[in-house]
């Protein structure tokens, strides 16, 4: 194979036994182990366009990932196409409009479009690509007053199953753009996309922190704020475990708008915070909040979105202590999130998210399913929020999953492109 790949395509192409060959192959989450025939950095949509109808030709499957946040390991016999060289970005800021490549960082299209007083849809880290969380439909800090990163894409540039580049809007292909926003990158490879900015005037943003202790009077504000709050303000809470630390909880929150208001919607947070980072800020620096790592690193993580927040929800977040676990966090969701979508997914009707990460270790996956059991969980999850033994039966209700399956097997017959989350089954 290696001649014939090296052949085919102009961008680096490492296999089995090159140097430099396990290192590339290997995806954000060190916690999973991601076999591939070979890897491949694509120079261009050119080069994507070429790899494409070599593994069709020859039979293969492409995994396509800028960097493998998203990883499951289910690329067993694939070449990994690694995009991050696709790397353009340009900004129309009078459209309020940006064509980015497949492997733009979101703090790059941050830092670019809030020199216009513009923001995209961004996540709580600057690093994840922003075409693999619109693949994924996307949850956003300003999803409560935008909807889901998917909504915001006006076309998506692609190479499709015959190796051809086109351009999918709604307007040219309705079933192909509704499968991409949202539906994962099973039926084509996106080599850039075109995404409506929005507005950004001001943002307050930051984390308040407080020991351990202190929980349940900081869980029972975190409610009370977002019983309240209006799509311009979101707020996640945590409670957290750090190796040789003591527990703590947090508030991190994100508000478009000025400083006086966020300060008054959030005065019902308690005295006593050992650190509060909250301040005006730009949009650029919005991936600060969490401070999310931007190395990688092993992980175990498990979502569920919750029905309710109410007080026997509460108890149950904090009736046990988070280890083994590092972090159980709440995301408020609601605003615009639970409007009209026009995804695979469709509206997030659920109020708040959790998300729990731990460290992989002995009774860390049980620990998970015992505290999803105790929730009042929807049983239905974000394609981004998936854990990589879960499949995409998991996110999508059954209609929407039957459409999902139509349009692999018409647009992708060949089985040629392998996403982390395969719509036509759960290959090991």
């Amino acid at each position: 194979m290696s001649d014939h790949l090296r052949d085919a395509v102009r961008g680096a192409v490492l296999l089995p036994g090159d140097p430099g060959f396990d290192a590339a192959r290997r995806p954000w989450n060190r916690a999973v182990e991601q076999p591939v025939a070979a890897v491949v950095e694509a120079a261009d949509a050119e080069d994507v366009a070429a790899l494409v109808r070599h593994a069709a030709a020859a039979g293969l499957g492409i995994a396509t990932q800028p960097n493998g946040h998203g990883a499951t390991g289910r690329t067993g016999g694939t070449i990994l196409l690694r995009t991050g060289r696709l790397d353009a970005l340009e900004l129309d800021p009078g459209a309020r409009r940006a064509r980015i490549g497949a492997g733009v960082a979101s703090g790059r299209l941050q830092a670019a479009a809030a020199e216009h007083g513009l923001t995209g849809l961004p996540g709580s880290s600057p690093i994840v690509s922003v075409a693999g969380v619109a693949l994924g439909g996307g949850l956003s800090w300003f999803g409560r007053a935008h909807g889901w990163v998917a909504e915001s894409v006006a076309a998506f540039e692609v190479v499709d199953a015959a190796g051809r580049a086109r351009r999918v809007s709604a307007e040219d292909d309705p079933d192909l753009f509704w499968a991409l926003r949202g539906g994962g990158g099973d039926y084509a490879v996106v080599t850039a996309l075109e995404l409506d900015l929005h507005p950004a005037p001001a943002l307050y943003g930051g984390r308040v922190l407080w020991d351990g202790a202190q929980a349940p009077e900081v869980l029972d504000a975190f409610r009370r704020i977002t019983a309240t709050a209006p799509p311009q303000l979101s707020a996640w809470f945590a409670v957290a475990k750090f190796p040789g630390g003591e527990p703590v909880v947090v508030v991190d929150v994100a508000h478009l708008g000025a400083q006086d208001e966020a300060r008054e919607l959030l005065a019902p947070l308690p005295p006593g915070a050992r650190a509060d980072t909250r301040r005006v800020m730009s949009v650029a620096e919005v991936g600060s909040i969490t401070a999310d790592p931007t190395d990688p690193s092993p992980g175990q993580s498990r979502a569920e979105l919750l029905t309710v927040l109410d007080d026997t929800a509460a108890k149950t977040l904090l009736a046990d202590p988070v280890a083994p676990m590092l972090a159980i966090q709440v995301r408020h969701l609601g605003g615009a999130l639970a409007g009209p979508a026009h995804g695979p997914h469709g509206p997030l009707t659920e109020p708040f998210a959790v998300y729990m990460l731990s460290l992989p270790g002995d009774g860390v996956l049980e620990r998970q399913r015992e505290l999803a059991a105790a929730l009042p969980v929807s049983g239905r999850k974000p394609l981004t929020f998936l854990a990589p033994h879960e499949t995409a039966a998991d996110a999508f209700a059954p209609d929407a999953l039957a459409r999902l399956r139509a349009i692999k097997r018409e647009r992708d017959p060949g089985n040629v492109f392998r996403s982390n989350f395969p719509v036509t089954g759960t290959p090991a």
